[in-house]
């Protein structure tokens, strides 16, 4: 596995993956393609960092993230996936690990993410919560009816 940056010709095989993450609602794989449009038109004023796992020539997941411009060293983890085809195998793991390693390189303290309470999304909760993250509250259906925010995070010293 080569984790590396996003290029314009990882698009389509993107898209693909964003289309076939089960996770994701429509509206989901709207804004998630939007963000890679932008970070593609102009990745260093986008306020992205967009890394792809690559698998034998295949990109088996990818993360965004980004520094809250309102903040002096806390960062959000936009989007997580990994393609369903290739989960099981710590893809995600290492693309969060080498996230986290280039937050905390830029001065990141804090990171925040959120995940839909959706059953669905019970898989993403336990990997968040394995990999160190901290339950901070959830805010009841903000979603949609029956569909909370739920919010994590992780510190550093």
């Amino acid at each position: 596995m080569i984790i590396r940056i996003m290029t314009a010709k990882d698009r389509p095989s993107l898209l693909k993956m964003i289309e076939s993450t089960p996770e994701f609602n429509d509206m989901d794989r709207l804004v998630a393609m939007e963000v890679i449009d932008d970070y593609l038109a102009d990745p260093e004023n986008s306020g992205y960092n967009t890394l792809v796992a690559d698998v034998d020539s295949k990109i088996a997941g990818y993360i965004c993230y980004g520094q809250n411009t309102m903040t002096k060293g806390t960062w959000d983890i936009y989007w997580l996936a990994v393609a369903p085809d290739m989960q099981n195998r710590h893809i995600g793991g290492h693309l969060m690990a080498l996230a986290e390693k280039n937050i905390q390189a830029e001065g990141g303290k804090l990171i925040i993410l959120e995940v839909s309470s959706l059953p669905i999304n019970d898989k993403t909760h336990k990997f968040h919560l394995r990999g160190g993250y901290k339950y901070l509250f959830t805010i009841n259906d903000f979603y949609g009816p029956g569909d909370d925010k739920v919010l994590y995070e992780k510190r550093f010293p």
